[in-house]
């Protein structure tokens, strides 16, 4: 790939393949469909496992030359190329949401450049809405009517209440007691991905993940994040990172707008 290669046509056609990976996965929500567990106890259903065939096939022919580490195939990653690329995706993120049939699950599809996410989509196709960003290109949402909107994050003052997302299906111990320091808020349940989107789009202030996730999980979203002017930080205050995918569980992590806010140490004083 030339050295402008992230161009506003690749993420279009990266969103495409998303969009053709949510119709597949529509298909299998309309109708009874089966459900198993993985070694980690974490359910599996057909709809993953279509996804994940459809999109590795379709990244493979947009571009032969990257390997893809996929959720539903890790074993078949053998490394980024030698310029520190790879596709990193989840073809159904929010499992549990889409076997609840909530409609709070994506396609998520990100190209990781040197641990960093330079390219992201995230595509909700039970709410027909589809996010995507690329480094120096901004984000942007397409609603379910074909409307474009350009993502900021957004700016907390301290006389508004603090809005924290917080996951539908892993709540965890740790949330309320944070949730107590920090005072006036509005907690914003959601599942998958979306949760990152939230932040980008300005509808809440901040994410923090205190429970584990998958490098899949999160990298797409975080592009979107990051283009949008928010950031993706642990706890210690450095940027989330992909290099390593010897380790595919992320650390803890915590998803931030435009904010006074010292989050990493009130984090670390818990």
């Amino acid at each position: 790939m030339h050295k402008q290669y992230l161009t506003t046509r690749l993420v279009a056609d990266v969103a495409n393949i998303a969009r053709e990976a949510g119709a597949l996965i529509m298909e299998i929500y309309s109708r009874p469909f089966s459900v198993t567990e993985k070694a980690d106890s974490s359910p599996l259903t057909e709809a993953d496992a279509a996804a994940h065939r459809l999109i590795d096939q379709q990244l493979k022919q947009l571009t032969p030359l990257l390997p893809v580490l996929s959720e539903e195939d890790t074993a078949a990653f053998a490394g980024a190329d030698t310029q520190g690329r790879y596709w990193l995706i989840d073809p159904l993120d929010g499992t549990k949401e889409f076997i609840k049939r909530n409609g709070e699950f994506t396609v998520n599809i990100a190209l990781v450049e040197h641990g960093k996410p330079v390219l992201g989509v995230v595509y909700a196709p039970a709410l027909a809405l589809c996010y995507t960003a690329a480094r120096g290109l901004g984000a942007q949402k397409v609603d379910d009517q074909g409307e474009v909107s350009v993502l900021n994050v957004a700016t907390h003052t301290p006389e508004q209440p603090w809005r924290v997302v917080g996951s539908r299906s892993h709540a965890g111990d740790a949330m309320p007691r944070l949730l107590e320091q920090l005072g006036n808020h509005e907690l914003v349940a959601m599942g998958s991905s979306l949760k990152l989107c939230l932040v980008a789009e300005g509808s809440a202030d901040v994410y923090p993940r205190l429970g584990p996730t998958s490098l899949w999980d999160t990298a797409a979203a975080h592009c979107v994040v990051e283009q949008a002017g928010g950031s993706v930080i642990q706890l210690n205050g450095k940027p989330l990172d992909y290099s390593n995918t010897g380790q595919l569980l992320n650390p803890h992590f915590l998803v931030l707008g435009h904010h006074q806010q010292d989050w990493p140490s009130l984090f670390l004083n818990q």
